[in-house]
């Protein structure tokens, strides 16, 4: 591939290197010239561009990224379209990703110009979640290269999704005299909360006396009643191999294979089995919804997968696991004083209104105000501050919209490149002092003040409500609030999708806030959307 400055006399067919405005619009960088182009370049008062030039042998940058996704993708994964050399792939099922760690080191050492990158390994994920990118660096890569990488890659692929195992979890929690009855409580509401994804099967949890006999006892019972997944909440956390619960899972016929693990929390975890059904002492940490050790087992169990010494030992690396928000928070039963968190306000503005057929929606009128400058209004009248208003396709008209207002305007220059690019701008663009953004869409003008306020008044991520949704009847809508310690998944996202596998990979830190009416459903994007709103109607 040829890359630099072309006179525009030379550059018909070859890919725009960097976008150009022009009189009519803008030339996206990764655009093959055309004639057209050319004259456009021209009325713009340019004579050259930097540009690359395919030679014999090179393949284009999608065509290569389609082509070694489809390679890469084992089981359980579905491959997107490429799109500026990029192809993401997502999981199809629910459960447990796997990858070929040796394998794709070897396939990211191939050429430069060739990348994968997946989540961590053993990530917990559900069908839409993006699991990994194939990503092309420059315009074009020598079809060697992509031959030998395809070669690299063995018949299954780097990557699966291992789909959790249709389970029976049988559950045993010891008591003493002391033993908490609300604590109890929330230990099963957790527990339930964490096994739903995999759509395990709890069977009734049996209480018994912190004493081995006790123990040995219900674990019995529980594996006669089918259960293929056996749990042991101790009412004192295990401290010993000669403890009272490995010694009741000793005494119904059990075996320890592992007693502590290098995750902290999660320390005093226990794996055992009884004639080949897994059994796990769960830590005390386990009795909380924040991800601990307890996690990393029970994930891969409820997916089929064995925990081996070699998988618990080899957690270290990473499994000193910190508090989930920024900023300390208080364990059960300290004394703080309560502070209200910090909320800003994050409007997305920068879509290029494709299915308008032509005008720009964010400036269309409705009751003699552009569309955009309603939703301004209404997220000004909340209590989320400040508000972040990110721009892209047509800036100067936005921001002419906005003209006036108490906002902070940051500009996306790749919003063509997806929702995702301008949710990161509007991130990054924050205050570091905020607890959570609410992520509002300039094209739902039905949304008003009480909807937000409602939203941040619901907002409490010391209690556990670190993602606010609001729903029509039990359908989820927008804006979302999201609690700071989602900040770094949301910037990681890539393309054109939203978060809504966040939502679904934390259940148990989502508040849902039933809104009356449809307007948190109501979005305009096309001309029969905007004539409804005109008429003031949302659905």
């Amino acid at each position: 591939m040829l890359f630099g400055p072309l006179g525009l006399s030379d550059a018909e067919g070859a890919i725009l290197a960097h976008s150009q405005r022009t009189g009519s619009g803008t030339i996206k960088k990764g655009t093959v010239l055309s004639a057209g182009h050319i004259e456009a370049l021209r009325a713009a008062g340019l004579s050259e561009v930097v540009a690359a030039c395919l030679e014999a042998g090179d393949v284009h940058e999608d065509e290569a990224a389609a082509r070694l996704a489809e390679a890469v993708a084992g089981v359980n994964v579905r491959v997107d379209r490429a799109f500026t050399g990029r192809a993401n792939l997502f999981s199809q099922k629910p459960g447990i990703l796997t990858v070929d760690r040796a394998a794709i080191d070897a396939f990211n050492r191939i050429d430069e110009a060739i990348t994968v990158a997946t989540l961590d390994a053993f990530a917990p994920v559900v069908d839409g979640t993006m699991i990994a990118t194939v990503k092309i660096i420059p315009f074009a890569v020598p079809g060697g290269s992509v031959e030998k990488a395809l070669r690299t890659v063995p018949p299954r692929g780097l990557f699966s999704v291992a789909p959790y195992k249709p389970t029976t979890v049988g559950v045993v929690s010891t008591v003493l005299s002391g033993t908490s009855e609300k604590m109890l409580k929330k230990t099963a509401r957790v527990l339930a909360e964490r096994v739903a994804p995999a759509g395990a099967v709890l069977l009734e949890e049996l209480r018994v006396p912190h004493e081995p006999a006790a123990v040995a006892a219900a674990l019995a019972d529980l594996k006669g009643r089918g259960a293929n997944l056996l749990l042991v909440f101790g009412a004192s956390a295990i401290v010993d191999r000669g403890d009272v619960v490995p010694a009741g899972i000793e005494a119904a016929g059990g075996t320890i294979h592992d007693f502590g693990m290098p995750v902290d929390p999660g320390n005093l975890l226990l794996i055992a089995d009884i004639a080949g059904t897994a059994v796990v002492g769960a830590p005390g940490c386990a009795r909380s919804p924040r991800e601990n050790g307890f996690d990393w087992v029970l994930q891969r169990l409820l997916a089929g997968i064995p925990v081996s010494r070699d998988d618990i030992t080899g957690m270290g690396v990473g499994g000193l696991l910190m508090e989930i928000e920024s900023r300390p928070q208080p364990r059960a039963g300290q004394e703080v004083e309560t502070q209200t968190p910090k909320v800003a306000a994050i409007l997305l503005a920068a879509g290029q209104s494709r299915r308008m057929g032509g005008p720009n929606k964010l400036t269309e009128q409705i009751r003699g105000k552009p569309m955009v400058r309603i939703a301004a209004d209404a997220v000004l009248a909340s209590s989320a501050r400040p508000v972040i208003v990110v721009t892209g396709h047509q800036p100067d008209q936005v921001e002419a919209a906005l003209a006036g207002l108490d906002v902070t305007f940051v500009n996306n220059p790749d919003y063509a490149d997806g929702l995702s690019t301008s949710l990161k701008t509007g991130i990054e663009a924050l205050p570091a002092d905020v607890d959570g953004a609410v992520v509002c869409l300039g094209d739902m003008p039905a949304v008003d003040a009480s909807v937000i306020d409602r939203l941040v008044d619901a907002f409490a991520p010391a209690d556990g409500s670190a993602v606010v949704v609001p729903t029509v009847q039990g359908k989820r809508g927008n804006p979302v609030l999201w609690g700071r310690r989602f900040f770094p998944a949301l910037t990681a996202i890539r393309g054109d999708v939203g978060a809504r596998h966040l939502i679904g990979e934390n259940a148990e830190l989502v508040a849902e806030i039933e809104i009356a009416g449809d307007a948190v459903l109501t979005d305009v994007d096309t001309p029969e959307a905007l004539a409804r709103i005109r008429n003031g109607q949302t659905a």
